[in-house]
């Protein structure tokens, strides 16, 4: 299983990214998915997450209503279309995908409920 985050880049205040977790070796739609951030010194946080079907999508407050989390399962790939960044919004996003993907809904915000990890996209926001 290899899952390839891109798509990061410097951008200023107020702009847009597009990120991309292309997804290999496995059945994508099995899979729940999320997006994870981790600034420096801090911990690794929840961003968003999404059922296998798309159905249902999950957001970090500090998030909600900026980022928007999808997914083709016929690409194997899920995007997060992140707007109105913000300078707090600079990290580094990982993202994970959950092999049970039945229980997103209650752990969509667990890191340890996640069974494969990308290598991380840096996203700079500056002021």
């Amino acid at each position: 299983v290899q899952l390839q985050a891109s798509g990061g880049g410097l951008v200023q205040a107020g702009g847009s990214l597009r990120l991309s977790c292309a997804a290999s070796g496995l059945t994508l739609s099995y899979y729940g998915m999320g997006w994870f951030r981790q600034a420096p010194g801090k911990e690794r946080e929840f961003a968003a997450a999404i059922s296998g079907t798309g159905g249902s999508t999950y957001y970090a407050d500090s998030v909600r209503g900026r980022f928007t989390i999808v997914r083709d399962n016929a690409k194997s790939t899920v995007y997060l279309q992140m707007n109105s960044l913000k300078p707090e919004d600079t990290a580094v996003y990982y993202c994970a995908a959950m092999s049970r993907a039945y229980n997103i809904g209650n752990y969509f915000g667990d890191l340890r409920a996640y069974n494969y990890w990308g290598q991380g996209t840096q996203v700079t926001v500056s002021s």
